[in-house]
């Protein structure tokens, strides 16, 4: 394993306050690892170390919005415990297929879907706070959109909290708290079966992940109650501020998974 470039008190500080910043936006956008992946790059940490201690702490942001969620009334599992399933067999699809084939082609188009997704964020008059009419059954959209995105999220991950957003909104009508809420399972599954690929190929910084996961928890907590309180006020601006700087990242040639 390639050795890991000595982390300063300082360092240690800044990231686990990035990881504060990143799971607040995420649980109300997703995008977080928008700004941990670089930060921890940034510091020196080799990549695929840095993948690892990625996908943990974000884990542990995820299940903090996710359970404010549950707690709250929000959340309702029973519909999508196959999209779950789906989520976590495409995950660990994507993750072998991005190790096989790599990932240029889709980072090339991805600008472009994340501008039109913000352009639908904008202007659909299903992005409200009411619940619309639902375009597809629960089983086939927890098979192709949970699997399918789950894929996605294994093998490239950029803007997946905000595309399960829309696909709740979109096809099944849900109204946009509930459908942030409820994107929040499916990328904890997502991201949880990634995690544990990389922890058992040995890619994962503990004391580090462990800090910026607590910090996560945290800023995620703060996050989901914002939603909660605001609903689409909040999510759909927020939402569509962060597409846009993903896809002007990815095309000034940045990335992340």
């Amino acid at each position: 394993m390639e050795l890991v470039t000595a982390i300063t008190p300082e360092a240690y500080l800044l990231l686990t306050a990035v990881a504060f910043v990143a799971g607040f936006i995420s649980s109300i956008a997703g995008a977080g690892g928008m700004l941990t992946l670089p930060a921890l790059l940034w510091v020196g940490i080799p990549p695929l170390d840095a993948l690892g201690t990625n996908k943990f702490q974000s884990v542990f942001g995820t299940l903090s919005s996710a359970l404010n969620f549950f707690q709250k009334g929000h959340l309702d599992l029973r519909p999508i415990w196959s999209g779950l399933l789906a989520a976590m067999a495409g995950s660990a699809l994507g993750v072998w297929a991005v190790t096989q084939l790599g990932g240029e082609q889709l980072r090339t188009l991805l600008p472009i879907l994340l501008i039109g997704l913000a352009l639908y964020f904008a202007f659909s008059p299903r992005i409200s706070d009411v619940d619309m009419r639902p375009r597809m059954s629960n089983g086939w959209f927890n098979l192709l959109v949970g699997g399918g995105i789950g894929f996605y999220g294994g093998f490239f991950g950029p803007g997946m909290g905000s595309f399960y957003a829309l696909a709740f909104a979109a096809l099944l009508g849900y109204n946009m708290r509930r459908a942030t809420a409820h994107t929040k399972p499916l990328v904890l599954a997502t991201n949880a079966t990634a995690m544990v690929i990389f922890m058992l190929g040995g890619h994962l910084l503990w004391g580090l992940a462990l800090a910026m996961s607590a910090a996560q928890f945290v800023g995620a907590r703060l996050g989901s109650n914002m939603v909660i309180t605001r609903g689409v006020v909040l999510v759909k601006p927020v939402i569509i501020l962060v597409t846009i700087a993903m896809a002007v990242h990815l095309l000034l040639g940045g990335g992340t998974r």
